[in-house]
């Protein structure tokens, strides 16, 4: 039985996980696979530390270059995060002739054409399954199982954090702050989550399946992203009066000729299959055209979900070492040609919107909106005017109070335009909440 040797550079979370599964499992995954993987060394800045797997001395690498010019490595698995470092670690290993496993979503997304183009140069193999959604294997299922396919879309639930976050304030009415800091609590938020909340996580992430999707690289300072920091219980309420639940969704569509690929708060109709994924759960839903809607749903992130899918990666590469199976075959499975998409301006989004107006409670003011949506050729689909009163207007002593529009199919650069005249005019007291819809009119 060929032995293939593997180290790993980051020592975490993700890291420790995977040690202790290619330890404590290394005779199931040789019966699998009929490859000898063994776990030669492992690398991280700081040993002094408590670690969840403690590893033996001889495994513990002093320094980087014990595993780059070790010739008997044959795999370099990635587990440190961020850009630059890893991205040294990932160019310095594939010149020494080292495949790479990695769960680094931001380096791949950002840096995946320069990180694809030196490995298909010098015949390597990379594995990034954990990347995308923790430790549900849909990096795979795009390149294999749906590989008769031509994706149409993607949509997306991508991160724990924000989930976990929209999911407690529209089940138990409880404000975003609050929810963040017992997210934080438990485990589920870092402490400086921007990333998570600003949509940054799930954008690095959309962007890598709609590469791989769409047969060519994303250029990821064009993706439109959105956070969900300034949601209000306000509107996740009134959403659901209207049917609809709220998400951070990751959503891509291929339209032949362009790509639109964007991450913000989305309402979906609360009966859709996303909308019932709660918690810190992720899931992923693509469309192709030969298999209709798929529906991919697991857990995200930890140590253990995501060790699975590093492991699986390790495996995989370990065969082909094994077979003498070479990089071309990795190439045409991925279809990652060598182009780059430029991904839709948000002015060009054509979908549904969600509009809440805080206006003054008197009589007129639906009508002058009106005018202004049909200037601009914006069609009202639902209505509702509370008479909640949110506060009361300085200038007038009038209740103000929330005009919340549902519209049809409408074009994001008409709808921005259309509420600047409002405000413009005056007719709202307070800035224009805007969520948009992901809902197929028939």
């Amino acid at each position: 039985m060929k032995r293939v040797n593997v180290a790993i550079v980051g020592y975490g979370v993700v890291g420790n996980g995977v040690a202790k599964v290619l330890t404590e499992k290394k005779d199931l995954l040789a019966k699998k696979s009929q490859v000898d993987i063994n776990l030669k060394k492992v690398y991280t800045r700081n040993w002094n530390k408590e670690f969840t797997f403690p590893l033996p001395e001889e495994k513990r690498a002093k320094s980087l270059d014990e595993i780059l010019k070790d010739p008997d490595i044959d795999i370099v698995v990635e587990l440190t995060g961020g850009i630059d470092f890893p991205l040294y670690l990932m160019k310095e290993a594939i010149n020494r002739g080292k495949h790479i496993v990695s769960a680094n979503k931001a380096l791949l997304a950002e840096k995946g054409k320069e990180i694809f183009t030196l490995a298909e140069e010098k015949g390597i193999r990379i594995g990034f399954e954990a990347a995308v959604a923790g430790g549900i294997p849909i990096i795979r299922a795009l390149r294999e199982g749906l590989v008769a396919n031509t994706i149409n879309r993607i949509y997306g639930i991508l991160n724990g954090t924000t989930n976990f976050i929209l999911t407690k304030m529209l089940k138990e009415g409880r404000d975003f702050k609050e929810v963040l800091q017992e997210a934080q609590r438990l485990g589920y938020a870092e402490a400086d989550p921007t990333l998570d909340i600003n949509g940054t996580d799930a954008a690095h992430k959309i962007a890598i399946l709609s590469s791989l999707s769409f047969g060519g690289f994303i250029d990821f300072s064009r993706v439109y992203i959105e956070g969900i920091q300034d949601i209000s219980t306000l509107d996740v309420e009134l959403g659901r009066e209207l049917g609809y639940t709220l998400k951070l969704l990751a959503i891509a569509k291929n339209h032949n000729d362009k790509v639109e690929v964007r991450v913000h708060p989305t309402f979906l109709p609360s009966e859709h299959p996303l909308s019932k994924v709660d918690g810190v759960f992720n899931a992923v839903m693509v469309e192709g055209d030969c298999v209709g809607e798929s529906m991919f749903y697991g857990k995200g992130a930890g140590s253990l979900p995501t060790a699975s899918s590093v492991v699986s990666d390790i495996v995989d590469i370990a065969k082909s070492i094994a077979l003498g199976v070479g990089r071309e075959i990795e190439i045409t499975s991925m279809n990652w040609a060598h182009r780059e998409f430029v991904p839709m301006a948000n002015t060009d989004f054509q979908t549904r919107y969600y509009l809440r107006f805080t206006v003054p409670d008197i009589t007129g003011i639906l009508a002058k909106v009106s005018q202004v949506f049909a200037k601009y050729q914006i069609s009202i689909a639902a209505v509702i005017q509370k008479e909640k009163v949110l506060s009361i207007a300085k200038e007038t002593q009038d209740k103000v109070v929330p005009l919340v529009i549902l519209t049809h199919t409408a074009s994001e650069l008409n709808v921005q335009k259309a509420i600047k005249e409002i405000e413009d005019k005056r007719i709202t007291v307070e800035k224009t909440r805007l969520i948009r819809v992901e809902d197929e009119e028939k």
